[in-house]
């Protein structure tokens, strides 16, 4: 490896050098390529040999990949100067002719006349008359017999025989010229006729190839034929304008009135097929020249540029406007098909397409985002929340069709609708990988979908933050009163946001990807995936949070604004005479009643996402238990006020969080922080009795108490339980209260 690094430290590694040192050795007039690489490479093996291959194919893939971009970055200026300069190179090819026709002249006079001084005029009007008087010679009569025929020939416009005559009389003039045997007057008349000749077959070809009734081959002769008459210039020229010409009378036959697909198709196969034989015509009779091949891509945009106008003008404008993404898409993805065949002709025109399709589908795509959440809101005006299966599918409803999801899972009808558009949205963008639009599609998703949970949000009968008021300038929505259609509201964002978004999303997150990259994205989540799910999530959240903020309210406060926890109620028991009967208090026993219930209709409403129920129902409990943990007027009472927490009251409150913790954790929705925020609010309750000099620990029972006691509360709570025997003082409850009684006694 020690000579390939060496000689590619010398081209790259070597990044102390400058590059103008590296590249001095390759600037000498003395440089020998083969020379270099035998005395550099002598020494390589062949595995490094391959490696440095490699490594000059991607410098040199660098190489025109930058020349690309270069060029593209100054197109425009390329194109002028291109233009310039094929103008010129025709201009001196004309000059290059008409030199040496006058140079042939020339030599013809100074090898055949001798001037001689002529001492009056008189003498120079006896030679003249003498010349008038000779006899015409063979020459003169070949010349004349000539003139005629060329006459003849391109009178009846026989190009080929006038091709071959004009070459006739270049080798005639030429071998008159070096053997003197022509008269320079014969001569001069030989070389004007030729020029003349050349010019006025080179203009009755160049308008022959106007007349629409000329073919393709007889289009080519005629090209061929005007660049041997060293017209090269005008003969490409020519031969564009014919291609333009013909477009042109052909395009008039399409009907743009017709249905859009059709004339998009029809029109976009007939401009650039015709770019496409004016490329093949161009290279098969003027090769790869540059300046040609500059007239032939200025020539090919233009044209691609009226193309995208005219396709702007009468199928793409209106539907942008209006918000029919399916139309523009199609449109713009039909156009590009039929652009990318000229790619391998050299000639990449579809920058040209996106700069003027691009922004009609950007206005495409925001206009169809409005409109999906203008139509999910007037459906969820109407909407029962209730789920049922999709009704006849549309295009595409999130799912394949063998899919056991997508075609069972149930949503309400503003949802179904909602999912119906999103998924037609993702299969139109998704279809048209190139014009990059897929960071601007997922906003405009996220978005709708935050629009659609911010109108679920407000389907909330009590919800704080919104009110289905008209005149207040927010959407009317349908109320979810029942339990039943709030939980529906969540199953609807949850489907959405866990399977059926993502799913149709995947058409454009991933659209760069294919082979082995789109093999692992199925094995594992883009990036764009799992950063577009962690975003609907937290919309999600947001509808979870709203829901247990309003049924948290529903337990705590009363229907007047009172409060249903207060610390009155653990502060009056040891005020009372009365014996208490050990039952948790009357919040937490309808908390644990509604959990019961909202889990008994989760199980119904989330299936396949029981663990969703299950956070859902953990977060309500938090709402309840980090409310009262928090309320500062609560414990201040408890702690500091005029009464103090006795013995009683705190059996009461001990028997309360012992309760919670039982049912959320045979629930199985009790949380970590739940489980220590309970455990907190006992120590603290805990620590005000001993702040009046009780010991809670000899005041209290047992913890098998309250675990009995807070276990009969359950079956008490969900189903009449039967207590015959229990008369006796043998159950738990009864043992547990006479055994606390006995040892307050005391």
């Amino acid at each position: 490896m020690s000579s390939f690094s060496s000689l590619g430290g010398s081209l790259d590694f070597d990044r102390d050098v400058p590059l103008s040192d590296r590249l001095k050795v390759f600037k000498s007039t003395n440089y020998d390529p083969e020379s270099y690489v035998t005395t550099h490479c002598s020494n390589l093996s062949e595995k490094e040999i391959r490696h440095l291959c490699m490594h000059l194919v991607s410098l040199k893939k660098a190489s025109a990949e930058e020349m690309r971009k270069s060029v593209y970055a100054n197109y425009a200026s390329f194109i002028r100067t291109s233009r310039e300069i094929s103008d010129l190179e025709g201009e001196l090819v004309s000059l290059k002719n008409l030199l040496s026709s006058r140079a042939n002249i020339i030599h013809s006079i100074a090898d055949g006349v001798r001037v001689e001084s002529l001492n009056d005029r008189t003498d120079y009007g006896e030679d003249a008359v003498h010349f008038e008087d000779r006899e015409p010679t063979k020459t003169d009569k070949w010349l004349s017999q000539y003139l005629e025929d060329l006459e003849v020939l391109l009178a009846e416009r026989r190009v080929e025989e006038a091709l071959a005559a004009l070459d006739e009389g270049e080798n005639v003039a030429e071998e008159a010229r070096e053997s003197g045997s022509m008269t320079p007057s014969a001569f001069l008349s030989l070389g004007n006729s030729i020029m003349e000749n050349r010019q006025k077959l080179a203009d009755q070809l160049a308008e022959s190839t106007c007349q629409p009734s000329i073919n393709g081959f007889e289009l080519r002769s005629s090209v061929q034929a005007m660049k041997q008459l060293g017209d090269g210039p005008r003969a490409h020229t020519v031969l564009l304008k014919c291609h333009e010409q013909k477009l042109h009378r052909n395009m008039q036959s399409l009907n743009p009135s017709s249905h859009g697909t059709a004339y998009i198709t029809a029109l976009s196969r007939l401009v650039f097929s015709t770019i496409a034989q004016a490329a093949n015509d161009s290279l098969a009779i003027f090769s790869d020249e540059p300046a040609f091949t500059s007239e032939l891509v200025t020539w090919a945009v233009n044209q691609t540029h009226a193309f995208a106008q005219l396709v702007k003008k009468n199928v793409v404008a209106a539907p942008a406007a209006s918000g029919c993404l399916r139309i523009v898409a199609e449109s713009v993805h039909i156009s590009l098909e039929h652009c990318l065949l000229l790619e391998d002709r050299g000639l990449a025109l579809c920058p040209t397409l996106l700069k003027i399709f691009k922004p009609y589908l950007e206005q495409a795509l925001t206009a169809n985002l409005k409109r999906i959440e203008l139509c999910t809101a007037a459906i969820a005006a109407s909407d029962n929340w209730s789920l049922t299966y999709p009704p006849v599918a549309g295009r595409s409803w999130g799912g394949s069709a063998g899919s056991s999801v997508g075609f069972q899972q149930k949503l309400s009808s503003s949802a179904h609708r909602f999912n119906t558009m999103i998924q037609e949205l993702c299969e139109d963008i998704g279809s048209l990988e190139i014009l990059q639009l897929s960071e601007q599609a997922l906003e405009g998703v996220l978005h709708s979908f935050n629009s659609f949970v911010n109108l679920m949000i407000n389907a909330f009968p009590s919800s704080a933050e919104t009110e289905n008021l008209e005149g207040t300038g927010r959407r009317i929505v349908n109320l979810a009163e029942t339990e039943t259609q709030q939980l529906s509201l969540l199953a609807n964002a949850v489907l959405l946001a866990d399977e059926l978004l993502p799913r149709g999303t995947i058409k454009f997150c991933s659209n760069t990807r294919s082979g082995d990259q789109s093999r692992r994205a199925s094995e594992k989540r883009p990036p764009e995936q799992r950063e577009l799910k962690r975003r609907l999530q937290r919309f999600v959240d947001q509808l979870r949070d709203s829901f247990c903020r309003q049924h948290a309210l529903e337990l705590i406060f009363t229907d007047d604004g009172g409060v249903r926890l207060s610390a009155d109620i653990y502060l009056s028991m040891d005020e009372s005479t009365a014996q208490p009967e050990w039952f948790p208090s009357p919040i937490y026993q309808e908390l644990f009643v509604k959990l019961t219930r909202l889990a008994s209709i989760a199980s119904d409403v989330f299936v396949g996402r029981e663990r969703f129920g299950t956070v859902l129902l953990m977060r309500l409990t938090e709402t309840v238990i980090l409310w009262f943990s928090e309320d500062q007027n609560f414990w201040e009472e408890l702690e500091a006020g005029q009464r103090s927490l006795g013995p009683l009251g705190l059996q009461q409150f001990y028997l309360d969080m012992e309760f919670v913790i039982l049912f959320s954790s045979q629930g199985r929705y009790l949380s970590r922080n739940l489980h220590q925020v309970m455990k907190n609010v006992i120590s603290r309750a805990i620590e005000a009795v001993q702040a009046n000099g009780i010991d809670p620990f000899s005041v209290l029972p047992e913890d098998e108490w309250f675990a009995d006691v807070a276990q009969i509360a359950i079956k008490m709570l969900t189903g009449p339980p039967s207590f015959e025997g229990d008369r006796d003082g043998s159950s738990p409850t009864a043992k547990s209260v006479s055994s606390v009684h006995s040892h307050g006694s005391t």
